[in-house]
């Protein structure tokens, strides 16, 4: 049981409770899934924070943020720096959002409801441990940016992991990973020595989600996608909105034992 997320501290998921509403903006996002809050620990023991954007359709799945190709690839970020367990990672926004409608929902950032409940919940999870702070994409770099009072420590803004410029994703992870190795303290059983990314992104850059992250009860094989990318027609993650029913429907697909 220990090896599984045992969900947020008290006060944390009463936090989570108070998320203000997104019916008013549900046209811009997945609304009707519902939140999907965090991955990590949120005992304030986190010697990263990392934010990324929203929550995609696996995330919806393992109800923990980042577990699918995205996520994958910034697990493997965090395993270059030596971390296996002293990070959080959380989102800018709670709810999934339509990529064609994020310039639309930028301005929700800034609501002072939804505002406010981001800096208190980004409060609630950091403390004196935080060493770095990681914005993944444009909508984490805005939301970081809105935090009055953040902590005191390096902040680093680099792409999206799902980015369509693959050059400069892997260039600027690369140089944030140098420049991180010397800030952050890895983990005891971390290993940051192991290569840093190459002039491309490869298979061997992307790591599994650890059961640690994950709720007890959820297949051995969540989290990690690699029989997808090997499969023919290859698909980066488990889960995806079919084109029949994009808002309402969701598939989730086992690998094929052999």
């Amino acid at each position: 049981m220990a090896d599984f997320d045992p969900g947020p501290p008290a006060a944390v998921a009463r936090h989570f409770a108070k998320v203000p509403s997104y019916a008013d903006y549900r046209k811009m996002f997945w609304h009707d899934w519902g939140p999907v809050f965090y991955r990590g620990r949120l005992n304030r023991t986190a010697r990263l924070l990392a934010i990324a954007s929203d929550p995609g359709p696996t995330e919806r799945i393992a109800g923990r943020t980042l577990v699918g190709d995205a996520g994958q690839r910034v697990q493997g970020f965090l395993t270059k720096l030596g971390l296996t367990r002293s990070y959080t990672l959380v989102n800018a926004y709670a709810y999934a959002l339509l990529p064609s409608r994020a310039q639309q929902a930028a301005p929700l950032l800034s609501k002072p409801e939804h505002l406010a409940w981001r800096n208190t919940l980004l409060e609630l999870i950091t403390g004196p441990q935080l060493q770095a702070i990681v914005a993944f994409g444009s909508q984490a770099r805005l939301a970081l940016r809105l935090w009055e009072g953040s902590p005191e420590v390096p902040v680093f803004e680099v792409p999206h992991p799902s980015s369509r410029s693959p050059k400069v994703l892997v260039d600027s992870w690369r140089a944030a990973v140098t420049e991180l190795r010397t800030i952050v303290t890895p983990d005891a059983d971390g290993d940051p020595s192991v290569p840093n990314y190459g002039p491309k992104f490869l298979e061997s850059d992307y790591a599994r989600i650890p059961a640690r992250d994950l709720p007890f009860g959820v297949p051995p094989w969540l989290g990690d996608d690699a029989w997808g990318r090997k499969d023919k027609p290859r698909h980066n993650n488990c889960v995806e909105r079919p084109s029949s029913d994009l808002l309402n429907t969701l598939v989730w697909r086992a690998p094929r034992l052999e």
